[in-house]
Parts: structure tokens; C-alpha cells; sequence
């Protein structure tokens, strides 16, 4: 598809050029479905994607065997990250803190290398070693079959959780249900969607612009811790509904409560193989026990990623997902 190979081409324009040009000579299937490009010092350069690792060959062809391929070099690694911060590492030392970078686009660049501690915690990263480019593909449409599971007879919003696996398509499912929310779906008018982005993965902020369509009616929060920003957004945005990604530490759920005794609705996403899977985590174990989420979207790969396998209703905790929508 034009426009995957447009995002993947945008992205590689950040690389030093021989790794420009190597990565433009591969087939463009691949170009379409990379989800990560992995640059490590003295080692091979390495693409992900659809759950497998790849290598790259100095022709450009594709390997899974890490031999006889393409050797990534201090200086490649640097002048790479000179490029990704454009030049200006005190302009992004905020973000090299927490441990990644936001580049046009709404792309995550993870950084690997020597912590440099201060008083006040993290103060930098030296001697890079690693650079781990995740490339945010935006999915318009995969949530409209299930919007309707979301609202009750009323149209009144149900709380939901979405539990994945890593690498499944939670964010990007949580992106789209996010904009549908947002900008209304069929008959169900929009509503104020409240964003708490802790990682810059969901919205994709650059420069105070969203870099993926989150919807028209949505007020973001960017790089703030989830306990912190839901707190914020009560007190000042006055949502509807607050969207949060990986919850899971006792002040996450904390504020979650609060926002609930203001009548706030939530959607979450969570790290977890299935409901059975997280219910007796201390944190969560009350949340589900009190019926707190309404809905529970269960993801996996067993026909690709994001692949939705079931609807878990949180009241009877029966799937109730139609089969031809499954």
C-alpha cells in the first residue's frame, strides 16, 4: 500500500545515508509491514515485523540468518541520532530522560546507552548503543465493527478495558476507538475524549501537534504520568471520557477511582494474555471484582495483529462478540 511505504520512506529519511539506501532497496512488502528498526552498535541492523526479526544484507536483501549481513558502526549510530534530534539534543533532553524521543510523524525512537544519574534522578544517556525506531502505523476504520459493543440502549458509554499481548495492536486499536469516540460513529454523537499519553505512542505529539488523527473532539496529555494526568483532566477538561494506555501501578487505579466518583468514563488498554490472566493482579483484582469495566476486548494474533478474539461482558463475563464479527 502507497501510503505504508510513504510512512516507512518518512521514517528512514532520519538515518545516515548508506543506512538510507540500504533500507530503501528493500522489497516493499517489507516496507509496508516494518513495526520496528533496530540500529545497535557493532551489531547487524535488524527489522521486526509481524512477530519475526529480520537481517539486512549489504544488497538489501532480507535474511532471517545473522550471517554475512549488514554491520551497523559507531559513527552510523551517531549521525543517526544527530539527525533524529536535528541536531539539537538539549532541545529533546526532556524526552532522552524518560528514555525515547518523538520525531515528526508520531514515531517513537527508543534509546539504549550509559545512564547519567543526578540528585534529581535520570539526568542523561551517554555512550549510545542503541537506537530502537517504532514505527507508528495509523489503522483508520479496524474499531467501527465494534463501537455498538461500547454503549448501552441509552448511548451511555461503557467502561472498557482492552487486554493484549505485547505486539498485538492494542495502541493502535485504542488510537482508533479513540478517534470514532471523538468525531461520533453512525447515529452515537461525538464526545470530549481526554488523552493521557504517558509515552507519546497513542497521538503521536510533535511540537504540540497530534501526529495521528485522534479525533476532533480530544484534549491531550503528553509525556504525563497516568495518575498525575487523569487527575489534571478532571479538575480542568471536563470529559466525557478519559483514554489511558497500560495501566496497572496502585496510583493508575487511584485516580481511575476518582475519576469514576466524578462520573467520568474510562477506556484503558492493559498488558495481559486474557482476562483470567490479570484479574488476580493485586492492583487490578478490584477493578473486575466490583465491576467496575462494562467491557473487556481481548486481543491476540491467532489471525494477525490485532486480531479481536473475544467481548467479555463485565457484568455476566460471557463473550457476547457476534461471529460475523469475529
Amino acid at each position: 500500500m502507497l501510503k505504508e511505504i510513504n510512512t516507512f520512506n518518512n521514517v528512514i529519511k532520519y538515518l545516515s545515508s548508506d543506512l538510507k539506501i540500504l533500507l530503501s532497496n528493500i522489497p516493499e512488502n517489507y516496507k509496508e509491514q516494518i513495526e520496528e528498526i533496530r540500529i545497535r552498535n557493532g551489531k547487524p541492523l535488524n527489522i521486526y515485523l509481524q512477530g519475526q526479526d529480520y537481517f539486512l544484507c549489504k544488497t538489501g536483501k532480507v535474511t532471517k540468518e545473522p550471517r554475512n549481513v549488514y554491520m551497523i558502526n559507531d559513527k552510523q549510530l551517531g549521525h543517526t541520532f544527530q539527525l533524529l534530534t536535528n541536531h539539537s539534543l538539549y532541545a529533546f533532553s526532556e524526552e532522552i530522560r524518560k528514555g525515547f524521543i518523538t520525531i515528526s510523524g508520531g514515531h517513537r525512537v527508543g534509546i539504549g546507552g550509559e545512564i547519567i544519574y543526578s540528585q534529581d534522578g535520570i539526568e542523561s544517556i551517554k555512550n549510545l548503543s542503541s537506537l530502537n525506531i517504532r514505527i507508528a502505523r495509523e489503522k483508520k476504520g479496524i474499531s467501527d465493527s465494534i463501537i455498538p459493543y461500547f454503549f448501552d440502549d441509552n448511548k451511555e458509554f461503557y467502561n472498557t478495558m482492552i487486554i493484549s499481548p505485547p505486539q498485538c495492536g492494542k495502541t493502535t486499536l485504542l488510537r482508533d476507538i479513540i478517534r470514532n469516540l471523538s468525531n461520533g460513529f453512525g447515529s452515537q454523537a461525538g464526545l470530549k475524549v481526554s488523552l493521557v499519553d504517558e509515552r507519546s505512542e497513542i497521538a503521536g505529539m510533535y511540537q504540540g501537534i497530534a501526529q495521528k488523527d485522534v479525533g476532533i473532539r480530544t484534549d491531550i496529555l503528553d509525556g504525563c504520568l497516568k495518575s498525575h494526568g487523569i487527575m489534571m483532566l478532571i479538575r480542568s477538561m471536563s470529559p466525557d471520557i478519559i483514554a489511558v494506555d497500560e495501566i496497572g501501578g496502585i496510583d493508575d487505579i487511584q485516580a481511575i477511582s476518582e475519576g469514576l466518583r466524578a462520573g467520568i468514563k474510562f477506556i484503558t488498554t492493559i498488558h495481559g494474555d486474557g482476562l483470567k490472566d490479570i484479574k488476580d493482579r493485586r492492583n487490578i483484582h478490584s477493578l473486575i471484582k466490583d465491576r467496575i469495566f462494562e467491557r473487556f476486548i481481548i486481543l491476540d494474533r491467532s489471525k494477525g495483529v490485532g486480531t479481536i478474539k473475544s467481548i467479555i461482558d463485565g457484568q455476566s463475563f460471557i463473550n457476547i462478540i457476534k461471529k460475523d464479527k469475529h
